[in-house]
């Protein structure tokens, strides 16, 4: 059996993890952060006793990651999460309640693929509820218990069961892949033709057990429900009476690579009426279906511009009796992350970005009126309680995710503690956040992160986020972590330059075919504007780090700012926007960003990190994913060819099991071993 996990309870409030007494604490470590617990998918009972959710742990030796459920009982306040439905040799995760019978549904390979089982509260063994012939990415329980709708990776006309046997003479093959429209390959996997992701439902029998063949929900038009790469239950959901239900897809064709539309359709299931696509209108992205308990509404979210993946997600509602569509936040200038009822369908539960930080807000289903109803940190997995209050999951820069519930009043009280122990002993690190006047004289912010009890100067690590439309917001990573840096002794500083998100819909827009325009120069100001904020910075004493756009900007720096730092960290990075341009799979991104495909763009070569190589001076660190498609390795073997060629310190570091992100437990400490390497090698060499 997997080792029993039992994770603390603590009835604080999320805070920074700070050693008391006067023992001297240790430094955090790369280790550390690889080994970190991991909590997510929260489901609450439907009578609001229990909750459960997934902790994935990692044994480094092995260098694998094993997920499993835990159960508290919210009614007990001195209760314990206990581990439950545990299995030998497989993971357990996605957990889900029954409408009735707490009953927990989840994920498990345990039967040699990945199927639906069920556990019910205070019962021994799980049941398996599903055995279909392919692995199952997911499911979503109907509110009346009889029905499952379940989502898995299918050939187009194959079922759950299997596929046709072919009539015609098998072919002989070699092992090259055929296409012969795009996406050849997406995010890190090369694509089947003809297979989807596809939504499925099946009926359960009398003991809860799935029977029969699954109906195919989703085959109005080809393409993936949910999308790809990163969908999940989120955009599935059922109708309260389970008549029906919604769902995102996103249509395949030759213009899907250029293409941001997803829509919402809803599916009933009576075959006999046909399924329907509600946002047929719209050109752009729908997604996150969310019915109301009564019945009466849908909402979603929805961009108003194709073909930009980071335009404002507006919530919708629709009136399903009359048809009355409002677009309830329009007047609300951020971009709403996910969608969930309150219990009496009068009120909306949502989250967003706003100024560095993640929280929930309440928006009125008639006026729309919006109301903050968490601060600092990153808030998500909200799930709102009958009593009024809602379970949801939190983290800052300093804390990983927990479990956190806010009653009707606004008390909150902190549900779980599942890295206790493991950062019981870990130095306090400080956090403060500034701003300044950046490009055009706007308002930039960013934040601080230093060892708390450091005295000194303190050389920087200046971090650039990726997106480029994101943040280094006050949240919790287990990659580019602030914390585990500033534990090496270093003052860490990220701005959120223009293009950043969280600060209204045309600061994010700003940085529109202005790659190395206002980010720069928002950088630059930023840096200047250290030494006034905190005076143990040493600005003249600084590496600058970046993945993805944060690592096209390393490149960038390299040749026009070339004198700012000792060294640079390039991870991911764009080097030749013309190649990029080319070899990437989701255009979208790429020619909303710079003005069209390469062959059209307005001066194309303004922004092009290539062309200024001759200036390059400052040591770099390259690092690649062999299997990300988003930014191919080709740009960072180019970029460590240019700093090889003109003997510029440079070492590169490529892993061929990873994609745009180093997700591996023992890759990621080598990541960071070299990363500290290299930053200790630049500036600390001469203290």
């Amino acid at each position: 059996m997997k080792k029993l996990m039992i994770a603390a309870l603590a009835a604080s409030a999320l805070v920074p993890f700070i050693a008391t007494g006067t023992a001297i604490a240790r430094p955090m470590t790369e280790v550390d952060l690889a080994t970190m617990n991991r909590l997510g998918s929260p489901t609450v009972s439907a009578d609001g006793r229990y909750v459960a959710y997934q902790l994935t742990t990692t044994d480094l030796d092995a260098n694998s990651r094993n997920t499993g459920l835990y159960l508290l009982d919210l009614k007990s306040p001195d209760a314990a999460p206990v581990r439950i439905a545990d299995s030998a040799d497989a993971s357990e995760h996605s957990p889900a309640f029954a409408a009735t019978g707490n009953w927990l549904f989840y994920l498990s390979g345990e039967g040699g693929s990945e199927q639906v089982w069920r556990w019910q509260v205070g019962s021994a063994a799980p049941q398996q509820v599903t055995w279909s012939k392919v692995d199952l990415a997911g499911f979503k329980l109907s509110p009346d218990g009889k029905k499952l709708a379940v989502w898995a990776d299918v050939k187009k006309n194959c079922t759950l069961s299997g596929c046709p046997e072919s009539e015609a003479p098998a072919e002989i093959k070699g092992s090259g892949r055929e296409y012969e429209a795009m996406f050849v390959r997406h995010w890190d996997q090369w694509e089947v033709p003809g297979e989807y992701s596809a939504l499925f439902s099946y009926v359960l029998d009398s003991d809860g057990l799935a029977s029969g063949e699954a109906t195919k929900l989703s085959g109005l038009v080809a393409g993936d429900t949910p999308t790809k790469p990163f969908g999940g239950g989120e955009e599935i959901a059922w109708f309260p009476d389970s008549s029906a239900i919604a769902f995102t897809q996103r249509r395949a064709g030759p213009d899907e690579p250029r293409s941001t539309n997803t829509d919402i359709y809803v599916a009933p299931l009576d075959q006999s009426q046909p399924t329907v696509n509600l946002t047929a209108a719209n050109e752009a992205t729908d997604t996150l279906p969310t019915p109301s308990p009564d019945g009466k509404y849908l909402a979603w979210a929805a961009m108003a511009r194709p073909g930009y993946e980071s335009d404002r997600l507006v919530l919708n509602l629709l009136e399903i009796a009359t048809g009355k569509l409002t677009m309830l936040t329009q007047n609300w200038d951020r971009s709403v992350g996910s969608i969930a009822w309150e219990a009496g369908s009068k009120s909306l539960i949502v989250s967003a970005q706003d100024t560095l930080d993640h929280p929930l807000f309440r928006v009125d289903a008639t006026s729309g009126k919006v109301t903050r109803l968490t601060q600092a940190g990153n808030a998500g997995d909200a799930i709102p309680l009958a009593s009024g209050g809602i379970v949801y999951t939190l983290n800052n820069v300093t804390a990983p995710t927990d479990l956190v519930m806010i009653d009707k009043a606004g008390k909150t009280r902190r549900l779980t503690n599942v890295n206790a122990e493991k950062m019981a002993d870990i130095d306090a690190v400080s956090y403060q956040r500034f701003s300044f006047a950046g490009a055009n004289g706007d308002t930039v912010w960013g934040q601080i992160v230093k060892p708390a009890s450091a005295t000194g100067k303190l050389p920087l690590a200046f971090l650039v986020h990726g997106g480029p439309q994101g943040s280094f917001s006050n949240s919790w990573s287990s990659r580019w972590n602030p914390m585990v840096m500033a534990s090496q002794g270093y003052a860490t500083a990220s701005v959120d330059f223009h293009g950043s998100t969280g600060y209204g819909q045309a600061f994010t827009d700003s940085i529109n075919r202005d790659w190395g325009g206002k980010p720069l120069e928002d950088l630059q100001l930023g840096i200047a504007a250290l030494p006034g904020i905190d005076a143990q910075i040493d600005t003249s004493n600084a590496c600058a780090l970046g993945a993805s756009y944060g690592g096209y900007m390393m490149n960038w720096i390299q040749g026009n700012w070339p004198d700012a730092f000792k060294c640079i960290v390039n991870h991911d990075g764009v080097f030749d926007l013309r190649s990029m341009a080319y070899a990437t799979e989701e255009l979208w991104f790429d020619e909303w960003d710079h003005g069209g495909p390469w062959y059209a763009r307005e001066n194309p070569e303004k922004w092009n990190p290539v062309n200024h190589v001759t200036k390059w001076q400052t040591p770099m660190l390259v690092i690649h994913g062999e299997k990300d498609f988003r930014i191919p390795l080709s740009q960072s073997l180019a970029a460590f060819t240019a700093l090889q060629r003109q003997n510029i310190p440079s070492k590169l570091l490529v892993f061929p099991d990873e994609n745009h992100w180093v997700l591996k437990a023992k890759n990621s400490v080598q990541w960071h071993r070299n990363v500290f390497e290299w930053l200790d090698r630049w500036l600390k060499s001469e203290q």
